[in-house]
């Protein structure tokens, strides 16, 4: 089994959302995802309630199978289109994948 955990920090005011806003939009557009890419296993999306200095505003979680299964989710398409819209509303962003 392979996880997946993606965090951002989101800019504030973009297309005039704030970032509290961006983060339900993105939230949502990355759980809707489990319906299209069928190698998920699980994907959810955290919004941090901690602002603290260190503190990521948003955060994924995944599980895949195998390598292969989370290479297909990487190259999908309609992965490509929420990771867009990461790009436009994310300040930067750390991943960590690990094996169990």
């Amino acid at each position: 089994m392979i996880k997946h955990i993606v965090m951002w920090k989101l800019k504030d005011d973009v297309d005039g959302l704030t970032k509290d806003q961006t983060a339900l939009l993105l939230k949502k557009e990355i759980e809707l995802m489990k319906e299209k890419i069928p190698q998920i296993v699980k994907i959810e999306a955290g919004i941090n309630y901690n602002h603290g200095p260190i503190a990521y505003d948003l955060c994924l979680y995944s599980e895949f199978e195998n390598d292969d299964d989370l290479a297909i989710y990487q190259d999908h398409p309609d992965h490509a289109v929420v990771k867009e819209l990461v790009v436009k509303y994310a300040e930067n962003g750390v991943v960590v994948d690990y094996e169990i």
